[in-house]
């Protein structure tokens, strides 16, 4: 992690950008992609199935004996953790529930809005180096407690062609009856296009590799609705002189283990804290299975030395970290003047894992700085919020004046003659 000590902040812009690599490949690869799953629908996907993974399968969707078979390879306990898991997911999103407002702004004028669930929803969930069951609560979930009426998920396989057992269990688990076993952008594709066999969905979530993260910013464009633009996974750790060393290096390492291309950051007041945080960083690190990953990931990772917490909290806001975990003595004094971040860890027994996994909250969230506009995956992502209003005449003839000396102004006569041929011909002069 390279280490940097009170830098200017005219340093910062250069601190807080992530590893930025070429995709003139990948784009030219996920257009190539979309535009064969649009025009040859699966003929193209099986034909890509072949090209990409090695095999053609016979169906695309998921057998009732695949769920089965997965039901009864899932040990108990994965059954216990991942209900445990579900009941606090389903229970804060569940609190998130919108109750419609309903407000008279003027006499005879009543204005109303709404939320609605979306109606066909896409779940990607991916699979590679580590199926992502626990992404399947995350996005399941909150579509069942809004009551999505259709959800289908797309994962990938693996060299056999089989679904990795709790991601199917996960689904069945959460309510969603239709998985196909497709993954990478051509599941994109198939899912925001629409095929003879997969139908076409409104918004598309969930996070993948660079082709898929490429393919959703693709199909948002026109074709269907994202979750949110997704990069690589980040974490911020803000320490002070009460911190935990090791605690800050396992949430370092938490990060980075997710792939190559994640970033860890570190925020603390003094050179001797970074030091003892780097040691047990490279303890840790050598215990991993995944160290290699890691390490990669750690290349690209920085600790920033800031002695003024004035100048921490303008740092953390102006990196907007997907996750920040606060190791201070009093961390809500810090968390409470957070403007960026997709979610906050608040105090020393708050690991970012709790997060991902068990404590609630969604995992889903807005990585490369996005922090600053979009929010995480919550219930409100699977709702549209409609409004609708109702005049009586005696309400619209008290806004008639209003809207048509607007609408005249404006230069558009037929909205003020909508109002006028309403309201009589006594205001038509």
């Amino acid at each position: 992690m390279k280490l940097y000590i009170n830098p200017n902040r005219e340093e910062w812009p250069a601190i807080v950008s992530r590893r930025i690599s070429s995709d003139e490949a990948v784009e030219s690869r996920v257009v190539e992609i979309l535009d064969k799953v649009r025009t040859g629908g699966d003929a193209a996907l099986r034909e890509l199935a072949q090209a990409i993974d090695g095999y053609t399968p016979e169906s695309f969707v998921v057998s009732d004996e695949e769920f089965t078979r997965a039901e009864a390879e899932v040990s108990e306990q994965m059954k216990q953790a991942l209900k445990s898991a579900a009941e606090n997911i389903r229970k804060f999103h569940s609190a998130q529930r919108f109750e419609p407002i309903e407000v008279e702004t003027a006499e005879g004028v009543r204005c109303i809005q709404r939320a609605v669930p979306i109606q066909r929803v896409g779940l990607y969930i991916p699979g590679g180096s580590a199926p992502l069951f626990s992404t399947v609560l995350m996005l399941a979930i909150p579509a069942s407690v809004a009551g999505c009426p259709n959800v289908v998920m797309c994962t990938p396989t693996n060299k056999e062609g089989r679904v990795a057992n709790e991601v199917l269990y996960a689904a069945r688990m959460c309510g969603v009856q239709t998985v196909y076993k497709l993954g990478g952008a051509q599941a994109i594709a198939a899912m925001a296009y629409g095929t003879e066999s997969i139908g076409k969905v409104d918004k598309i979530f969930g996070p993948g590799n660079r082709y898929v993260t490429k393919a959703k910013q693709h199909v948002s464009v026109g074709d269907t609705a994202i979750d949110m633009p997704a990069g690589p996974s980040e974490v911020l750790v803000v320490a002070d002189h009460s911190a935990e060393p090791s605690f800050a290096a396992a949430d370092i390492l938490s990060q980075a283990e997710h792939g190559p291309d994640s970033q860890a950051i570190l925020v603390c007041s003094s050179k001797e804290f970074a030091d003892k945080v780097e040691s047990e960083v490279q303890r840790q690190l050598a215990l991993l299975p995944r160290e290699a990953i890691a390490t990669r990931a750690l290349d690209n990772s920085r600790t920033v030395v800031l002695e003024s917490v004035d100048e921490q909290i303008a740092f953390i806001n102006l990196y907007a970290p997907e996750h920040l975990i606060i190791l201070c003595r009093e961390p809500w004094e810090i968390a409470n003047r957070i403007t960026a971040a997709g979610s906050v860890f608040v105090g020393a027994y708050s690991p970012e894992s709790a997060g991902d996994y068990a404590s609630g909250t969604n995992h889903t969230l807005p990585t490369s700085g996005w922090a600053t506009a979009y929010s995480g995956v919550n219930l409100d992502s699977y709702m549209r919020k409609i409004t609708y209003q109702e005049l009586s005449r005696e309400g619209l003839m008290g806004l008639a004046n209003t809207i048509i000396t607007m609408a005249e102004g404006e230069g558009l006569d037929a909205h003020a003659a909508a109002v006028k041929v309403r309201v009589g011909k006594e205001n038509q002069q």
